[in-house]
């Protein structure tokens, strides 16, 4: 299940047993890192967690294209 939690995360959605964004494994995938990759490096998650995120990200891409290039330039 994909939450928003005032005060987690920045109220960024993320996964809900996670402070895990969306849009961190949305950037990662778009680094050309896949399912089991990410499985690998976050063992908290499992691959219906993934799949929630990348259906979330379907409907809500404006939001997550959003996240991720706000903390990019925060990284800059």
């Amino acid at each position: 299940m994909i939450i928003k939690t005032k005060g987690i995360c920045g109220g960024c959605a993320r996964i809900h047993h996670t402070q895990i964004p969306v849009w961190t494994l949305v950037a990662l995938r778009q680094l050309n890192m896949n399912d089991a990759q990410l499985l690998k490096y976050h063992p908290d998650l499992n691959q219906d967690d993934l799949v929630q995120s990348w259906e979330y990200y379907e409907k809500n891409q404006e939001e997550i294209d959003r996240e991720i290039s706000k903390n990019s330039e925060a990284s800059v």
